[in-house]
């Protein structure tokens, strides 16, 4: 994190990132004095409402974070930045996005947790268009050439007023990686009981395992003995509001509809009180560690991995076979994963997997049979990636 006076004197002249969070009202002007080197600008967790016209003296910038600020109108004045690659508006207050907002190279759109009625047709001419992020907004349709965006490879349109299955997007050539639920064209009334319903009061919270976009994981102990439990515990307790992936209800319900499989993080209860959601599950023994690492900036999609970390072929033989089961049973079930990265599998010294993270599932068993299939099809584009991911650490 930088500071508005070490931009002012001068101090950070040179540098290729800057990151700024005063509760900044206006953008300021002594930015500018970058422009020859600067290629990534944070201003998240500001007051901004308005970029200058002058911002494209910014020619280098590849990167622009605007998240948690009181934006109402998404800034044309991006589409003139002729390098600009991810644009990220997170939790803002945008209502309208102009016609022609977006810059030539855009391959990266975070939109998540706005207003936004309505999109416009422009934004199917972001022909490098890879990760597009537009869940938790009032769009009740998308626009039909968004069927050109074929180089589109992750999608967020959960928790939105979608009236009717974007058929446009079922045959994109390259989504892998799709979320759609908490839209009225799949809304489902079905509510899981595969598992008890039982008290918050019944057991107390540990120790912080992990956290993610849609709630925080926490090592838990019974408060009383339970038989029909094992002894130890984890609890997720949701976030309770939309995330980058959807409605943490949707999430509860998709993870119950698929059930018990030796691969996936088995659910024992959940608990379902006024303004507390939450799901129980078994532990994970301590020695399963990450199998990957979440994609960066640069690799946008896909899967990252630890420098010097490397599988034997057997080993990705044996995750490989595991994680293809897992997909089996998920789409029996009739629910698309959305995120299956190599980033929220485990991994023991064996080669064992244990799969989890429904942040981004969906239910998809009241489409049509077309439909469910061209969803199958999507998420084993995923599945492949993933294959190909860990075959680029194959042990030599």
């Amino acid at each position: 994190m930088h500071t508005l006076a070490q931009l002012k004197s001068g101090e950070l002249q040179g540098i290729t990132r800057l990151q700024l969070s005063e509760n900044l009202t206006e953008f300021p002007l002594e930015i500018l004095s970058l422009a020859d080197s600067l290629e990534i600008l944070d201003l998240s967790n500001n007051q901004l409402t308005t970029l200058p016209e002058e911002i494209i003296q910014l020619t280098k910038l590849r990167i622009f974070f605007a998240s948690n600020n009181p934006f109402t109108v998404f800034p044309d004045v991006l589409a003139t930045l002729p390098h600009l690659e991810m644009i990220g508006f997170k939790a803002n207050q945008i209502k309208s996005v102009p016609e022609n907002a977006f810059p030539p190279k855009l391959r990266w759109l975070i939109l998540t947790d706005n207003q936004i009625d309505v999109l416009p047709n422009t934004l199917g001419n972001c022909h490098l268009m890879q990760k597009l992020a537009l869940a938790g907004n009032n769009l009740t349709d998308l626009p039909a050439n968004l069927s050109q965006l074929h180089n589109l490879e992750l999608l967020r349109i959960s928790a939105n007023q979608l009236i009717e299955c974007p058929e446009q997007l079922l045959n994109l050539p390259k989504l892998a990686w799709f979320a759609f639920a908490g839209n009225p064209f799949c809304k489902s009334d079905l509510k899981v009981k595969s598992v008890p319903s039982i008290a918050s009061s019944s057991y107390t919270l540990e120790n912080v395992l992990g956290q993610g976009a849609s709630g925080v994981i926490s090592k838990a102990h019974w408060n009383k003995e339970q038989n029909n439990f094992p002894q130890e515990i984890a609890v997720k307790v949701f976030k309770g509001e939309v995330t980058s992936d959807g409605y943490p209800e949707d999430e509860l319900q998709a993870c119950l509809k698929v059930g018990n499989h030796p691969s996936l993080v088995q659910s024992l209860a959940q608990v379902n009180e006024d303004n507390y959601l939450a799901l129980i599950m078994n532990l994970i023994p301590p020695h399963y560690k990450n199998l990957g690492l979440p994609p960066s900036l640069e690799s946008c999609t896909r899967d990252t991995f630890p420098e010097g970390f490397s599988l034997s072929l057997g080993h990705i033989n044996k995750m490989v076979a595991e994680m293809r089961n897992v997909f089996e049973h998920l789409h029996d079930n009739q629910v698309c994963h959305g995120d299956l990265y190599a980033h929220n599998t485990l991994f023991d010294e064996e080669a064992n997997i244990i799969f989890g993270d429904f942040g981004a599932a969906s239910m998809y068993h009241m489409l049509t049979q077309a439909q469910q299939q061209k969803i199958r099809s999507i998420e084993e584009r995923a599945l492949n990636y993933f294959i190909d991911d860990l075959m680029s650490v194959q042990a030599n």
